[in-house]
């Protein structure tokens, strides 16, 4: 397989695991942007940094193993359900271990539920024994979950949600990643906070409230639908705003069907390829080809 298609493979699947839950679209992009805006600032090098974004972006993998009456529960979990919630972590690198680029990401995936101060899970680690990936996913995953819009909240400001990782910082956050988080300057935050791509704001369902898939390459008059009511929508554009017009029509089963937006894939796939090329002998012996990795 070639590489862009393995990575390909690595995105679509979070992707797709992602689209299943009503609330959460663009989280994956979201953690993503930010981890790596995140090793920017603590001057990482590229491959590190790529590294990280990827980690980030597959973070919630092991979702797909959460029943979705959990995933999708509106109300505070029980603690047998939270328990089952705190498996994800684990069923991502079980998946991630069996793909042939899966040593990538697996350390943010498995560890990101970590904390310093040995209270996190699912293995109970201590700060020295966290790795780095996970150390900033965990910072960015919180970070953009508080910003976030809920069934049960409104998603609160960046200044609330940066106070409260510095509250934190130290306990259930490493304080070294909070505090170059918090230097990254704000205009690049505000960009990616209730965005699912690059100026791309998060639409929102008026008539129950979750959040609608509006893919970045969309145009006037596109149709999407709300996963959660069944409401068909059409894409309204003025003056480069976009917004949700309701058609009055119910969506199709195919239009209820999770999917991945494959051309953010593509465009993240593409921009993954040093990670792969770093090291042409390591990612020859990987495929077991020459000449083909594109």
């Amino acid at each position: 397989m070639k590489s862009l298609d393995l990575l390909r493979s690595l995105y679509s699947m979070a992707s797709v695991v992602e689209a299943r839950d009503a609330y959460t679209g663009g989280h994956c992009w979201r953690v993503a942007q930010l981890s790596e805006l995140v090793a920017i600032e603590m001057n990482l090098d590229e491959r590190t940094r790529l590294r990280i974004g990827l980690a980030g972006f597959l973070h919630d993998l092991g979702k797909v193993g959460v029943p979705d009456a959990i995933l999708n529960k509106t109300g505070k979990l029980t603690d047998d359900e939270y328990e089952v919630i705190k498996t994800h972590p684990s069923i991502a690198a079980e998946v991630l271990k069996h793909h042939p680029l899966g040593d990538l990401a697996i350390n943010g995936a498995l560890a990101h539920h970590e904390r310093p101060d040995g209270k996190g899970y699912p293995n109970g680690l201590s700060e020295t024994q966290i790795h780095l990936d996970a150390s900033i996913i965990s910072v960015t995953d919180a970070f953009d979950a508080m910003t976030s819009y809920r069934p049960y909240r409104n998603g609160m400001g960046v200044d609330k949600a940066l106070d409260i990782l510095q509250q934190h910082s130290g306990s259930q956050f490493n304080s070294n990643v909070v505090e170059h988080f918090c230097s990254i300057d704000r205009h690049d935050i505000d960009a990616i906070v209730l965005h699912s791509d690059h100026h791309t704001p998060m639409q929102v369902c008026p008539n129950c409230g979750p959040v609608v898939v509006v893919y970045k390459e969309m145009e006037q008059g596109d149709m999407t639908c709300c996963r959660n009511c069944g409401g068909e929508f059409s894409l309204f554009i003025e003056q480069g705003v976009r917004s949700l017009k309701p058609t009055g029509g119910v969506a199709t089963p195919e239009q209820l069907q999770p999917t991945a937006d494959h051309k953010l894939i593509s465009r993240l796939a593409h921009r993954a390829l040093p990670l792969l090329k770093k090291d042409l002998t390591w990612w020859q012996k990987l495929v077991g080809t020459a000449g083909s990795s594109s």
